[in-house]
């Protein structure tokens, strides 16, 4: 891992991870409504209960953050898994009615806490871009 990763990394590993700690042990109507949210734009999800689609979920960040944290993880890897977790984010803000103005991307103020996911979208660019990069100057 390159120093100049240090940033992004722990930025996005610590935002995630506290994400994903905080869901552990969501209550039943937290559960419901992350669930309800989700289904919104991910109708297969509906076949999962809520109780455990909020566990999955967690589980699914806590081992994105500390990917994304521990240093001895390959840069690719936290940044496809970070490109990944951040499509699904901004799956949301675009599948999700009211998350934007009609007809525009520009977001609406229920969107305004999901559309700066997409700052999680740049990091795993530049993070796969910066890894590519290196991979063809190596070559």
């Amino acid at each position: 891992m390159r120093m100049s990763h240090l940033p992004a990394r722990i930025a996005s590993g610590a935002y995630i991870l506290n994400s994903g700690l905080s869901k552990r042990n969501a209550s039943p109507e937290t559960a419901a409504g992350l669930h309800g949210f989700a289904t919104t734009a991910y109708p297969f999800l509906q076949q999962v209960e809520a109780q455990k689609f909020v566990k999955a979920l967690s589980t699914a960040e806590i081992a994105l953050g500390a990917a994304l944290l521990v240093p001895f993880v390959p840069t690719r890897l936290a940044a496809a898994g970070l490109a990944a977790f951040s499509g699904g984010l901004l799956g949301l803000y675009l599948r999700v009615p009211g998350m934007r103005e009609p007809g525009s991307l520009r977001w609406t103020e229920q969107g305004q806490a999901i559309a700066k996911d997409v700052f999680l979208a740049g990091i795993a660019g530049t993070l796969l871009a910066d890894t590519d990069r290196r991979a063809k100057d190596a070559s």
